[in-house]
């Protein structure tokens, strides 16, 4: 029986890359397949991973609908055995839904992945709506590292190396930017809970108002 998949983790820790990878050993193996995102770093209408891969892609729109695009592939004499739906934490919901009637109505296999909450560590409604619906849930084994070297659990927006917490919920950045861009960075709960970046807890260590601890002692 085909089945809704949802692969999710923190950023950085290779769901493009298994994307890419779980596509290419199906098509090893005979299967036809279509690979969708929405808002891919690289621009639109591409998954890219960071390790340097990238495939074409059809791009979600917010108007998209997964089961009549399915449908209209199927009708025009096209085959589709699975769907591959990178960033899927930026469907809607009711686009989510679709893909359930996908896997329900046409036997086509979907896996989906995302990042589940977004920088306030709230739920995405994509990726709430997957983990309502989805016949599985994989939580990925590669783990992300916090600059503390704990496990990262939390994604976190960054504006100069400083993290915001209030902002639009979608807003396209990546883990490497200039000074001033909005970027994002990966933290374990107890630094994402204290606001404290690589940037900022580096600037911490080395402010001269910090005395050193045998000085303070003196």
């Amino acid at each position: 029986m085909a089945e809704l998949v949802f692969f999710s983790g923190t950023m950085d820790c290779g769901k493009s890359t298994l994307a890419l990878q779980m596509d290419h050993n199906h098509t090893a193996r005979g299967r036809q397949g279509v690979i969708l995102t929405r808002n891919d770093r690289a621009g639109a209408a591409t998954i890219s991973s960071r390790l340097g891969l990238r495939a074409e892609a059809v791009e979600v729109t917010d108007d998209f609908d997964f089961h009549a695009h399915v449908v209209q592939r199927l009708s025009a004499g096209g085959r589709v055995d699975y769907l591959i739906c990178d960033e899927a934490q930026f469907f809607a919901a009711e686009q989510v839904d679709q893909l359930a009637r996908v896997v329900d109505e046409l036997d086509i296999d979907v896996y989906t992945f995302g990042i589940t909450t977004d920088f306030r560590a709230r739920l995405f409604p994509g990726s709430q709506r997957l983990i309502e619906l989805a016949d599985r849930v994989e939580v990925l084994q590669v783990e992300a590292l916090c600059w503390c070297g704990a496990r990262a659990t939390h994604n976190a927006r960054t504006v100069g190396g400083v993290m915001v917490v209030e902002g639009a919920q979608v807003v396209i950045g990546d883990i490497s930017v200039n000074e001033d861009e909005v970027g994002y960075e990966v933290l374990c709960r107890r630094h994402h809970r204290r606001r404290l970046t690589a940037a900022t807890a580096r600037a911490s260590v080395l402010s001269p108002d910090v005395l050193p601890f045998e000085e303070q002692q003196a």
